[in-house]
């Protein structure tokens, strides 16, 4: 208790040493929070915490004029002559007087589509003035939660870090970041320096608090907030929006500001609602105060998400810039209520940097050394935004929980409650943990695998591994052994693995394994066990092929340069035909009717395999190219962003070798070409070309042939971009040449959003096309239309496809069912 009491004595004193220091309230003596606090005539300043405190850094005494501005009050300049510190200087903020002027409205036009107008006219003109710049930036995130259950799907959710209070309530997550930014508008560059960093309660420190996903910019047409949102002031706002001139007010420099509601035109579009303020003449952006809901953004879990933004006038490029930002949300999802805030700063601007050519790279975000290990001291002189109460004690009862969680007896009590073994656990899977020696063993329950086959019959695995993390930068090691047992089949399948990553940063990975196991006849594995088992039992429908085959493989893998990976794999196999041992099935069809074989090539052939045993050798080289990738580095760490403006290409070389029948050795090169396109208001694009060609034609073994993945369920889940809706599993293979080709594209709101009562469902509609070339076949091709986020409230994960097909001169349709948990 000593030991918390001192510490919070020390944030407290720390406080002390600013140069001026108070606190912000309404005329009702109510703290006013986020209000930007800042030297006339620049944009250098500081904002107000949760309780309405506030410190701004001042280097000299004398004569100053500090400004007051926040949305909604008027702002307020005082005078002061300081002649020492620290200087309490405490305020009180009126509400802003918001009066509608007698204007002359043209019976064509208001006058707030007039200011809407001036503004996307003048859009490149005022972006124009700060297209270049450097600015310091702090942020602060804060995550609350309230009644949290104690358990989740029987799980306990324990107590969240130490930060709960006696009703399951408080602090789950609090972090800051002071860091250095770059900016430039043409080409568009953003980097980002992190000087210092802290998350409470955690050792590393990393926050996740990025400048770049702050930079919420208006001006842009698209607005990145949750989701690709159509700003108020886009070329084409006009077509969501509707604009009310609530009234007008003057600033401190004597410039008129008006206040604009924006008003959506159907509320679940990808729109704002709330209220933009602009400088009349200017036409720039003083201020916004905007709310989006969960239905706006297509995350259903979130209720509601309010964006705040304050700007400055900055003489130095006669410029309106952006000095404070602040996100609050609420979620109310499966009995989890959170709230929070992330709450940034920009400061000290620079609108005349020095950039050169080596000045932006792919590298979006460094850390200086020793961000994450700076002390209370340091951080209580520079940060720009002093802690709440709250926010203090969190830091103070968390860094004493912190010290006390990493020793051997906190850490080997803990285990002794997960290690219990329970009733179930033969059932579930069980491990046992070290964590202080950071050690863990673990059995993998009957459940885990259990599936049904019709060359199995039902079946299961068992499987034991032990894990060993070797260090807290990505190096870690595991070994294990699992068998899979089928009980028609009578046979049991052992296969030992071994596996070691070295870091995070290129993230190279060996992997051993061997053994004997069963595979699908298509290694792009078109059907799930789980999907097969539902089919067999409940349809009599056993879709999936497999073999058996008794194998020793090595692999290995890593980024060997920035947005360049190498995979290659080395395989020895005996590959062996399996038969139907089960005709076992819920469904009531007589036993009479049988499954079909599991011969791919003809299902109704239940005494010929669709290959003969044999041998091989199997060689994969591959190389997956990201270009201009971008990334983050984080202290040991390295986070790849991708690149979206270019595809992703994968090329692969496979060479089969060894085979005592020369004819089954065979050289393949394949080539993915695949890239989400981002369409702003319009949507997004997707699609993934694929080609494949061996270099002779030989009567190679099924397995090895190129083959496509086809679908036979109604209900489907995850991405389709490598399947096709309506075609059979096995119906299309070659030996030679191969291409396939999808393509889909996903209006979100764009369309369906402008049709009177379909708006009011919140539908997206989608289109796609997939096409099919092999050497010696017919073209096959599809075509779907379809709705997605379908649904009610927030339960909105389906989608529904109208498909058709084409393949000589064979028409087919129908309808596939798609649960989307990810939008």
């Amino acid at each position: 208790m000593k030991k918390i009491t001192a510490l919070f004595f020390l944030f407290i004193c720390a406080t002390f040493t600013a140069q001026v220091q108070g606190k912000i309230t309404d005329i009702n003596n109510n703290p006013l929070s986020f209000v930007s606090v800042y030297f006339d005539k620049t944009v250098t300043g500081t904002t107000s915490n949760d309780n309405g405190d506030y410190i701004l850094e001042l280097k000299k005494k004398g004569k100053h004029t500090i400004l007051f501005q926040f949305l909604g009050y008027k702002t307020l300049k005082k005078e002061v002559d300081i002649s020492s510190f620290p200087f309490e200087l405490n305020v009180k903020l009126e509400e802003e007087n918001v009066e509608l002027r007698e204007v002359l409205i043209s019976t064509k036009d208001n006058p707030a589509d007039v200011i809407i107008r001036n503004v996307i006219a003048n859009k490149d003109k005022n972006t124009d003035k700060f297209a270049q710049y450097t600015a310091k930036f702090y942020s602060r995130g804060l995550y609350r939660i309230k009644d949290a259950p104690e358990k989740f799907l029987g799980q306990s959710l324990g107590d969240f870090g130490g930060g709960l209070d006696s009703t399951r309530s408080g602090i789950i997550y609090l972090s800051e970041t002071i860091s250095e930014i770059k900016y430039q508008k043409k080409p568009k560059d953003f980097k980002e320096n992190i000087i210092a960093s802290k998350v409470s309660g955690r050792d590393n420190g990393i926050s996740f608090n990025r400048a770049e996903d702050a930079n919420i910019n208006f001006y842009e047409n698209s607005v990145e907030f949750g989701n690709d949102l159509i700003s108020p002031i886009s070329t084409n706002a006009f077509s969501y929006y509707n604009y009310k001139l609530e009234g007008t007010f003057y600033d401190k420099n004597g410039k008129l500001i008006n206040k604009i509601n924006i008003i959506p035109k159907r509320k679940n579009d990808r729109v704002f609602n709330g209220s933009l303020y602009i400088v009349e003449d200017d036409w720039a952006l003083y201020g916004a105060d905007v709310t989006v809901t969960g239905a706006q953004i297509n995350i259903p879990v979130v209720d509601v998400l309010k964006l705040k933004q304050n700007y400055n006038y900055s003489d130095e490029n006669d410029a309106w810039v952006l000095i404070s930002q602040s996100i609050d949300f609420k979620v109310d999802f499966f009995g989890f209520k959170f709230d929070g805030r992330f709450s940034s700063a920009f400061s000290n601007y620079n609108f005349k940097p020095n950039f050169t050519e080596k000045t932006f790279t792919n590298e979006v975000l460094t850390f200086e050394k020793e961000a994450t290990e700076k002390d209370s001291v340091y951080w209580n002189k520079l940060r720009p935004v002093p802690l709440t109460t709250e926010e203090v004690q969190d830091y103070v009862i968390k860094d004493s929980i912190k010290v006390v969680r990493k020793s051997k007896v906190y850490l080997d009590s803990i285990n002794k409650k997960q290690n219990k073994f329970s009733f179930l656990s033969p059932i579930t899977g069980y491990t046992f943990r070290n964590s202080y020696e950071k050690w863990a063993v673990s059995y993998d329950g009957l459940i885990n695998d259990f599936g049904f086959n019709t060359v199995q019959g039902f079946n299961t695995s068992v499987g034991a591994s032990y894990f060993k993390t070797l260090n807290d930068t990505g190096k870690w090691w595991n070994l294990g052994a699992k068998v899979n047992y089928g009980f028609t089949d009578e046979r049991a399948r052992p296969v030992l693995f071994f596996n070691k990553k070295w870091d995070n940063i290129t993230k190279p990975k060996l992997a051993i394994s061997g053994g004997v196991t069963t595979a699908q006849f298509n290694d792009r594995t078109p059907i799930t066990k789980l999907d097969n088992m539902i089919r067999s039992l409940l349809r009599r429908q056993n879709f999936m092929k497999i073999y058996e085959k008794e194998f020793a493989k090595i692999a290995y893998s890593e980024e060997i340069k920035n947005g360049v990976y190498l995979s290659t794999s080395l395989e020895y196999a005996n590959r062996k035909p399996l038969f139907n041992t089960s005709n076992y099935s819920f469904a009531r069809q007589s036993i009479a009717d049988p499954y079909t074989s599991n011969n791919p090539i003809d299902p109704q052939d239940f005494t010929n395999a669709g290959f003969t045993e044999h041998k091989i050798a199997t060689l994969n080289v591959g190389a997956t190219f990201i270009f201009n990738q971008k990334y983050l580095s984080y202290p040991e760490t390295k986070f790849n962003l991708g690149n979206n403006k270019y595809p992703t290409l994968n090329v692969n070389y496979r060479k089969i070798f060894g085979a005592s029948n020369s004819d089954l050795n065979s050289d393949l090169f394949l080539a993915n070409l695949s890239q989400d396109v981002d369409a702003g208001n319009y949507g997004k694009l997707v699609y993934n070309l694929k080609g494949g060609i061996f270099l002779k034609q030989k009567d190679i073994a099924f397995m090895d042939n190129l083959q496509t993945n086809g679908n036979q369920l109604v209900f489907i889940t995850g991405s389709q971009l490598n399947n096709f809706g309506l075609l059979e599993y096995y119906k299309f293979y070659t030996n030679d040449k191969y291409a396939e080709a999808h393509i889909e594209h996903n209006f979100k709101g764009a369309i369906l959003g402008k049709i009177p009562l379909l708006n009011k469902l919140n539908f997206h509609l989608i289109g796609g096309a997939k096409t099919l070339f092999m050497a010696d076949r017919n073209p096959y091709s599809e075509y779907s239309v379809g709705l997605d986020n379908v649904g009610f409230g927030k339960w909105r994960f389906l989608r529904v496809d109208y498909v058709k097909s084409f393949h000589a001169g064979i028409k087919n349709d129908g309808f596939l069912f798609r649960l989307n948990l990810l939008n």
